[in-house]
């Protein structure tokens, strides 16, 4: 089991080298992260985009674009699409949004004809590493960043998409918390009726590979004492490994918490797809942007 960021970075610095594909990686921030990944001997890369701007950033950063494969497609909506095509085949293992609209990346992803879509909702999954409880190893929050507001079915593969993500790492039965306001049925609250049936689609086996409870309260998810206050029982209660937030209104500023105010170190995973996907913020660390590519070098 990976039980933190260290031990991510020594585990994909010790394995095969995975190819990632950037689109349009034309700008300072992209080129740098390039040249970082390969110093520290995390991934190789496919640059897709403008040959003469990516030779000239390359040259400007001090890093020599031959350790790297470069096509020169200088269309977004192509390179995005070869970029793609290079996963598809096998050449690249990974695919990585560079200086392009986030939504042009993401119609190539979803192209039903030539995409990655593997016919699952794709979801977002920021990992960061336990502080409360004493425990070791990760923590994943979901979805913060793609769905807005999830119906019951995709929430259950939300969830699929993140346990998935936690057997790759080490996690062979994770604790899913599904987050409420509070720790109990209420239905003037549908979404704590759609976290009791999560629940309970679990214990049916409609849900494997995971344990599921829920509503819970953020902090009876993740701290024993409050969860002991509350006089939960469980096996989740106080000790989640999965944090399935309800909306992205509530995910995504929980993740901008833990690193603006907290300063936890986190990663980015894209999961759902047939390969996998990183998409990075432009307000992300060039910490977090490292971590991102790691994972995702880790579970190709």
């Amino acid at each position: 089991m990976v039980k933190n960021f260290k031990e991510l970075i020594a585990a994909v610095q010790q394995k095969p080298k995975k190819k990632i594909a950037i689109v349009s990686p034309e700008g300072t921030t992209v080129i740098q992260l390039v040249k970082q990944a390969i110093e520290e001997k995390i991934a190789e890369f496919v640059l897709v985009g403008d040959e003469a701007k990516i030779k000239g950033m390359c040259g400007d950063a001090g890093f020599d674009s031959n350790l790297v494969d470069i096509v020169n497609v200088p269309v977004q909506k192509e390179a995005a699409e070869e970029a793609v095509r290079l996963v598809t085949v096998g050449a690249a293992n990974a695919i990585m949004k560079g200086n392009l609209p986030t939504a042009t990346f993401m119609r190539a992803i979803l192209d039903k004809q030539k995409g990655l879509n593997n016919n699952k909702v794709i979801s977002e999954i920021t990992l960061y590493e336990k502080i409360v409880g004493g425990e070791e190893g990760f923590r994943y929050l979901t979805d913060c960043a793609i769905n807005i507001a999830p119906t019951l079915d995709e929430k259950k593969q939300i969830i699929e998409n993140a346990v998935g993500l936690a057997h790759k790492l080490g996690n062979p039965l994770p604790k899913v918390a599904v987050l409420s306001a509070v720790e109990v049925v209420n239905s003037a609250m549908p979404d704590t009726l759609e976290a009791a049936a999560l629940s309970k689609m679990a214990d049916r086996g409609q849900i494997t590979g995971c344990l599921v409870d829920g509503p819970l309260a953020f902090d009876n998810a993740v701290s024993p004492e409050s969860a002991k206050y509350k006089n939960l029982t469980g096996e989740v209660a106080g000790h989640a490994d999965i944090i399935l937030a309800q909306n992205l209104l509530s995910a995504n500023p929980l993740r901008k918490c833990l690193v603006f105010y907290t300063q936890q170190r986190v990663a980015t995973a894209l999961m759902g797809a047939k390969a996998p996907v990183i998409i990075t913020s432009r307000s992300d660390s060039a910490d977090t942007m490292l971590l991102t590519i790691a994972v995702a070098a880790y579970i190709s």
